[in-house]
């Protein structure tokens, strides 16, 4: 399968990896599928936008994942939370909900972080995981993932230490998430495939 992980500096960061940590991490455990990391830092869902069908369409994925947020619902970039949500929506439609992966941003160290607050992160989660419903996508709430680990700040300290770009410990639990939840897909597509079958044949 062609993977697309689609979405701003969380999945675009290299962490001392020659090539983006996140795609580099799910090569290693998925070396069955391709993966193509589609992050650009500093984007929020409107520019992100602009560029989703050179980046992403175009490149005819299987499965994309799709994780925003984080500069979406902060002070200084701050994007309504109605038009991150209908952006989202947009991604789901275009790509199909059977073949997209919404991830929510992830909390960060407020002290660290004055322009964003979990409070509002976990509400544009809960946008995303709304859209999810909605559409019947597949969802990772990578938020509570790390937010309800009790050392959740420590796993938040990367090269920069600024609260919100984490190193190689957090991007284990996120990939581990990706693969956990691409297994799933697999799982039901080959269900679907051997029912498509025995009815054929039975």
């Amino acid at each position: 399968m062609k993977i697309i992980c689609f979405g701003d500096s969380i999945t675009a960061r290299k962490e001392n990896y020659p090539k983006p940590v996140l795609t580099s991490m799910l090569k290693l455990k998925m070396k069955q599928h391709q993966f193509i990391n589609a992050g650009v830092s500093g984007n929020t869902t409107e520019q992100a936008r602009v560029r989703f069908k050179k980046d992403v369409l175009s490149k005819n994925p299987d499965v994309v994942t799709v994780l925003f947020g984080g500069n979406d619902s902060a002070k200084h970039k701050l994007i309504p939370i109605g038009t991150f949500k209908s952006n989202i929506r947009y991604f789901v439609q275009q790509i199909g909900a059977d073949r997209t992966i919404l991830i929510t941003s992830p909390p960060v160290d407020e002290a660290l972080q004055p322009n964003r607050k979990n409070q509002r992160l976990k509400e544009y989660g809960q946008a995303a995981k709304d859209v999810a419903e909605e559409t019947g996508c597949h969802i990772i709430d990578f938020f509570e993932i790390l937010y309800n680990k009790p050392n959740y700040k420590e796993l938040l300290v990367g090269i920069k230490n600024d609260g919100l770009h984490f190193g190689e410990a957090g991007y284990d639990l996120l990939s581990d998430a990706i693969v956990a939840e691409i297994n799933k897909m697999d799982d039901v597509s080959k269900k679907g495939f051997f029912k498509r079958i025995w009815s054929i044949f039975k």
